[in-house]
C-alpha cells in the first residue's frame, strides 16, 4: 500500500530516543503549516456537530503531553511525530476517503505528509546525526508513545463501531481538530524556548 513507506520510517524513526547532543529547530513554517490544517479540518465540515450530539465521546486525549511538562523538549520532537502519523493514518483509508471531499482530503494529506519530511529532518539533527539508545531505556517517552497510540486506537475502533458513519466522522474531525489545536501550542513553546517564536 502506498502507506507503507511511511508507516515503516514511523517505526524505525521511533525505535529510538534522541541522545540530546543537538537542539531541535522546528521549520519556520512548520506552525504555519499546523494552522492551515486547522483551516483545512474547518472546511471538512460536512454535518452540522448539534446533530451529532448522541454521538459524542470522550476519547481521553492525553492533553498533559501537549500542555505540560511531562515530555521533555527533546521527547516532544518524537510525540509530536507519532500524532502527526497516527492523523495521516486515520485519513489515509478507504473509509475516509468515502466519507470526505477528495480534493480537501488530498490538501491535508500533503500538509501532513510536509510537516512529517520537516520532523524526520529535525529528529535527525536532535539525534545528533549518531544512532541513539534504544527508547526501551526512557520510561517517559515509552509511557507516552502507548498512550498516544491506545488514544488512537479508541478513535479507530469508535469509528469501526459506528459503522464509518457521517456523524461518527464528524465528532472525530472534531476530535483531530482538538488534537492539531493542543500541537499547536507545543509547537509554539517549543519554538519559545529556542528564542524563536516564528521570526528569526
Amino acid at each position: 500500500m502506498i502507506l507503507l513507506l511511511p508507516l515503516l520510517t514511523a517505526l524505525v524513526l521511533c525505535c529510538y530516543v534522541p541522545a540530546g547532543s543537538a537542539r531541535c529547530d522546528l521549520p519556520q513554517n512548520f506552525i504555519l503549516l499546523s494552522r492551515k490544517i486547522l483551516e483545512l479540518l474547518d472546511q471538512m465540515r460536512r454535518i452540522s456537530t448539534f446533530l451529532c450530539l448522541k454521538d459524542r465521546r470522550d476519547f481521553r486525549f492525553p492533553k498533559e503531553m501537549m500542555t505540560g511538562n511531562q515530555v521533555q523538549e527533546a521527547q516532544a520532537i518524537w510525540v509530536l511525530h507519532g500524532m502527526l502519523q497516527q492523523i495521516l493514518t486515520l485519513f489515509y483509508t478507504e473509509h475516509a476517503s468515502a466519507a470526505w471531499n477528495g480534493a480537501l482530503l488530498d490538501q491535508l494529506h500533503s500538509l501532513l505528509y510536509q510537516q512529517l519530511e520537516a520532523m524526520k529532518i529535525c529528529m535527525v539533527q536532535e539525534a545528533g546525526g549518531e544512532e541513539s539508545a534504544l527508547a526501551t531505556e526512557d520510561l517517559t517517552l515509552n509511557h507516552s508513545w502507548r498512550t498516544l497510540m491506545k488514544y488512537f486506537q479508541g478513535i479507530s475502533l469508535y469509528l469501526e463501531e459506528k459503522k464509518y458513519s457521517d456523524c461518527a466522522w464528524e465528532i472525530v474531525r472534531v476530535e483531530i481538530r482538538r488534537v492539531v489545536s493542543f500541537s499547536l501550542r507545543l509547537q509554539q513553546r517549543l519554538r519559545s524556548k529556542n528564542g524563536d517564536l516564528g521570526s528569526s
